[in-house]
């Protein structure tokens, strides 16, 4: 019995001794030596264009905490499993980049590996990132090396057990990461404005970093993956951007979307919540061909059957009753900017009725609205937006569930009523 014990454990030792070699293959298939940590200096064209992939990228969005330097880190990144701190990337020697080299950053970038081989959180978006051609990484890691250099210290992350353990990243790297085969600048460039689009889309934009559903290891099946989610922790809803009921564009004019992505505003509808710091911080700084670029391969995205029964149809719908508890809050509250019939005001106040924003199949960024408030993003083209108040402290969840409802439920909108719980759950959100 000893010697089948002996055996038995013995086999088991070697198991786990080939799993943690497979899963330690796993983690760096694909990844090339690193050459030399010493760097040409960059010209300032090479500069600049750091600068504008870095705005493609947002990267500042996450790197900068809100008052403090660019790109000096320390700004919290909330997820389901803890929060992660985004480093200071500044040319600071001993606290940020200032040592590393262009191999050094394209690792982190396509492999979501660190300067001293520690594995990345997916926090930061390498899964997309890897798709970034090396050039564009080598321009981005001149334009950061040229910032002045902040001396901020990185926080460490807050992360419970086992979360914080190397071991389970690479456990979670194995099963849903890989890096993506390198692309040379011609590839990303396209050959038509569509194949451009998706290197942005899929690669620096990491529009699916928001626009995906997740796992509960909070994997999305692929970057191409744009059918719509809850964004963990904020519970903002991001719509399919594939689905003609959510946020489709297939049956946009170009022009349409090119305006939404570059001011927040068009006459098919407006940007809030989390979107809204994409186009101030990102999309309003892109040029017109990579707009265009991206506006035809959102415009190109295969779209999914539309409901059966669409859940907006505004075209001779009857008048609300005005009668309800719902109704009646609507008077008071909403009346005034809205219309009597949810028809808005062009330009200013967006229609309500006919709205696919009003009937998402979960009502967390109309719950987010009415609670908190929120303007459209300031940019160029629309410096100043007109906005929403909060009325977290005059409505309570009943008041809302009703409201909402009524809102849902309208001028021929057919989505789902709201339910008090659902007021509840997203109040709490922070």
């Amino acid at each position: 019995m000893s010697r089948l014990l002996i055996r038995a454990a013995l086999a088991v030792v070697v198991l786990g001794a080939l799993a943690a070699g497979l899963v330690a293959w796993l983690n760096v298939r694909g990844e090339s030596p690193l050459g030399s940590a010493v760097s040409a200096p960059a010209s300032a064209e090479l500069v600049a264009r750091g600068a504008y992939l870095a705005r493609a990228g947002n990267c500042m969005g996450c790197h900068t905490v809100p008052g403090g330097a660019a790109y000096a880190g320390g700004r919290g990144v909330p997820t389901p499993f803890g929060t992660i701190y985004a480093p200071n990337l500044t040319p600071d020697g001993a606290t940020g980049i200032g040592g590393w080299s262009p191999d050094e950053f394209w690792r982190a970038l396509h492999n979501g590996r660190s300067r001293d081989g520690r594995l990345l959180y997916p926090a930061f978006p390498y899964p997309n990132y890897t798709r970034v051609t090396r050039a564009d990484s080598d321009a981005i890691h001149a334009y950061l090396k040229s910032l002045p250099p902040v001396v901020q210290a990185n926080k460490a992350h807050e992360l419970p057990f086992p979360f914080d353990q190397q071991a389970a990243l690479a456990v979670w790297r194995a099963l849903y990461f890989r890096a993506a085969e390198p692309m040379s600048a011609n590839d990303a460039a396209g050959t038509t404005p569509v194949q451009r689009g998706a290197y942005l889309v899929e690669g620096l934009g990491h529009c699916n970093a928001c626009h995906a559903s997740r796992n509960a290891l909070g994997a999305t099946t692929s970057t191409l993956d744009l059918a719509g989610g809850l964004i963990p922790v904020q519970n903002w809803y991001a719509p399919a951007l594939d689905s003609p009921d959510e946020a489709g564009v297939a049956d946009w004019d170009l022009a349409h979307i090119v305006e939404l992505l570059k001011s927040g505003v068009s006459a098919r509808g407006a940007v809030m919540g989390p979107m809204r710091e994409v186009v101030a911080g990102s999309t309003q700084h892109l040029n017109d061909a990579d707009l265009q670029a991206m506006a035809a391969y959102l415009k190109a995205l295969p779209q999914r059957p539309a409901s059966t029964t669409s859940r907006t149809s505004a075209t001779g719908a009857a008048p609300a009753d005005s009668s309800t508890p719902g109704a009646k809050l609507y008077a008071q509250h909403c009346v005034q900017c809205h219309g009597e019939q949810g028809e808005g005001v062009a330009g200013i106040y967006p229609a309500l009725a006919g709205s696919r924003a009003v009937t998402l199949r979960t009502p967390a960024n109309l719950v987010h609205m009415v609670l908190e408030g929120g303007f459209p993003p300031s940019t160029a083209g629309n410096p100043r937006p007109f906005g929403m108040p909060p009325y977290a402290t005059v409505l309570s969840n009943d008041d809302v569930a009703q409201l909402l409802s009524h809102v849902r439920t309208s001028w021929g909108n057919r989505g789902a009523p709201v339910s008090a719980l659902d007021v509840a759950k997203y109040r709490s959100v922070k």
